[in-house]
């Protein structure tokens, strides 16, 4: 899929004086993004309650960034408990999701749990889906210790059979319809799913403290659905994804799907549909490949970094003297800063590209087979990273050829893709991607 697919939908910024992860604790807040129209038959979608369950944080992040809905209202939450995420645990401070019986101010996850509350008794909301990455094959009769009663893996989960509500109150009815959808899409007949019913009412403890259990105690149909830790990530994502069409038809929600629904073409978008972008797209970096570390990348002095990223998933922590672009549980790169003066500057820039002109912004990737040619701008200094000339000082004007430039100053592991960075006297205007094609 190309870069440009995805939306860019919310602006970080990362001030310079957060010097740990710790102290950035309270810039972790969840994303909240409605989709569809407004109406009273919202379904509301939930990730990353636990960040050690990447199956379903991935899946609705996939649906707030590759899913229009045509007809109906979806809202969704892909990153629920993001400093989890961002932490690889299940919950730094303790499972979020045994925390909405009793839960003392105190408590580091207090102000995110009342936040949620919020959302999840709103009116317009009348079917929950959490989403859970859980151990195992549940199995109703007890095979092995991976196939059990006790594993979570492959289950739709319900508190109870019904709830006394106006709209979707048949839970173990819905769940049997989802199940039975799921099933038939199986990529192995040993992940087939059930309909998992806790029985939650009969004296489950720790079922009590739970989020549907919250939920349909509040009056709503809420259900969880499980892919199992024991499938690789794109197989996970791929069945929470066949989970959550299954409940948008139910609920009579019209969508439409950016990509193919299956495993092998999850994974591409999953992989190398991600970038993220920098001050209001003075530079745009794509993450599929890139290097592990970025050497002197440009930042601006003030101290501040102004962030788009291409998915909810995505941040930068600054760790030490370096910046950290985490994407869910991974860490994509670090970026080692050179801190300089940003000035404003959007005129066009000529670039001829083996013999052919074109006109582009800062902010652009372009791509050549042999050549460029950046036209000279009698105000701006053109430094192309990892072409050497200890002659020039300006490498506008001049013809540079694939072969001069050195590869190990690519920004992508393939050494294809090079960072060509414009200066305005002393002070940074902008940067434009070159690339050559294979």
């Amino acid at each position: 899929m190309n870069l440009g697919i995805l939306r860019l939908f919310r602006v970080l910024v990362l001030l310079l004086c957060f010097q740990s992860l710790h102290a950035q604790v309270q810039t972790f807040d969840f994303d909240f993004i409605k989709k569809g129209e407004l109406n009273d038959n919202t379904l509301l979608l939930i990730g990353g309650i636990q960040g050690d369950e990447p199956g379903a944080f991935m899946a609705a992040s996939l649906v707030a960034t590759h899913y229009d809905i045509k007809k109906g209202s979806v809202w969704v939450i892909p990153n629920l408990n993001f400093y989890s995420i961002i932490k690889r645990s299940r919950g730094p401070y303790g499972d979020m999701n045994r925390k909405f019986a009793n839960l003392p101010e105190s408590d580091p996850d207090f102000e995110t749990i009342q936040r949620i509350k919020k959302y999840l008794k709103a009116p317009e909301v009348k079917l929950i889906l959490n989403l859970h990455d859980g151990s195992g094959f549940y199995r109703k009769k007890h095979i092995n210790n991976k196939y059990s009663p006790r594993r979570w893996g492959q289950c739709s989960v319900i508190d109870q059979s019904n709830i006394n509500v106006q709209r979707y109150g048949n839970l173990e009815e819905i769940s049997s319809s989802v199940v039975s959808s799921i099933n038939n899409n199986l990529i192995n007949p040993e992940h087939k799913y059930g309909v998992k019913n806790t029985k939650t009412r009969l004296g489950d403890k720790e079922m009590e403290k739970t989020l549907t259990y919250f939920a349909i105690n509040n009056g709503k149909a809420a259900f969880a659905n499980e892919a199992s830790k024991e499938l690789p990530l794109h197989e996970r994502v791929y069945y929470h994804l066949q989970a959550i069409e299954a409940y948008m038809k139910i609920m009579g929600i019209e969508f439409e799907r950016k990509f193919a629904l299956s495993p092998s073409v999850i994974k591409q978008v999953m992989d190398h549909d991600i970038f993220i972008s920098f001050y209001d797209e003075k530079i745009k970096l794509p993450l599929s490949k890139v290097r592990n570390l970025l050497k002197y990348f440009p930042i601006n002095k003030d101290g501040v970094v102004e962030f788009t990223p291409s998915s909810p998933l995505m941040t930068i922590v600054k760790h030490g003297k370096e910046y950290i672009i985490h994407y869910g549980n991974r860490r994509l790169a670090k970026l080692h800063p050179d801190y300089i003066k940003f000035v404003e500057d959007n005129r066009d820039i000529n670039i001829t590209l083996d013999g052919q002109k074109d006109s582009i912004k800062f902010g652009d990737i372009v791509y050549a087979k042999e050549s460029f040619n950046i036209a000279s701008i009698s105000d701006l200094r053109v430094n192309v990273i990892g072409y050497t000339n200890k002659s020039i000082k300006n490498e506008s004007g001049i013809t540079i050829h694939k072969k001069d430039i050195l590869k190990r100053f690519s920004i992508d592991k393939n050494g294809d893709l090079f960072r060509v960075e414009f200066y305005k006297g002393k002070n940074f205007a902008g940067m434009i991607l070159l690339g050559f094609e294979k």
